[in-house]
């Protein structure tokens, strides 16, 4: 089956709706460390992941890259307000691994945004669900330790854990990587 056949195939989405949908995006290969958005361009693609890695980052006043999000298979990767409004991204979105998607363009995501129900339903679902895990994930900064993130990292997205080097993994959770270091040996010894 097609890869987007398995996103666009659910009950609101008839066949034609759904051919319709898949015939507007284009396969997309990436080499590791390739990028699918730079800072200061702005976005013109929509991208389903279909294998590999990528994460996005922001680039802090010293000058070190921060990791914002990883993104694995089935995700969508996408800056959405540098889409939408058409202004330059403020972060990288870089492949760690080879990464194999689909993309769509801007016009095309639009043409069917506004003429196709199933798929303006399911963006606007996705788009929340993005928001909840930003959200999430900004709270779990503030009200939970660095041990507590990465316990629930292991918990929520194990395939980041096993793919993801863990200097990426320490920005994302806002230490260093001698401090993940130090919490995963504590972790080991607890088990």
């Amino acid at each position: 089956m097609h890869f987007l056949k398995q996103i666009f195939s659910d009950s609101e989405f008839s066949k034609e709706k759904s051919d319709l949908v898949i015939s507007n995006f284009k396969r997309i290969v990436l080499k590791k460390n390739e990028f699918f958005q730079e800072e200061g361009k702005i976005a013109q693609h929509y991208y389903f992941i279909q294998s590999g890695f990528a994460r996005s980052y922001a680039v802090d006043a010293q000058g070190n890259d921060i990791t914002t999000n990883f993104y694995g298979a089935s995700d969508i990767l996408i800056d959405w307000y540098s889409f939408i409004q058409k202004t330059p991204a403020l972060e990288y979105i870089q492949s760690l691994t080879d990464c194999e998607g689909w993309q769509i363009e801007f016009n095309n995501f639009q043409q069917l945004f506004s003429t196709v129900g199933p798929f303006r339903d399911s963006c606007r679902s996705r788009l929340a669900s993005g928001y909840f895990q930003l959200k999430k994930q900004s709270i779990s900064m503030i009200a939970h330790t660095a041990k507590e993130r990465y316990l629930q990292l292991l918990i929520d997205r194990p395939q980041i854990v096993q793919n993801v080097s863990l200097k990426h993994i320490a920005t994302y959770l806002g230490i260093t990587d001698t401090s993940l270091s130090r919490i995963r040996k504590e972790i080991a010894e607890q088990m």
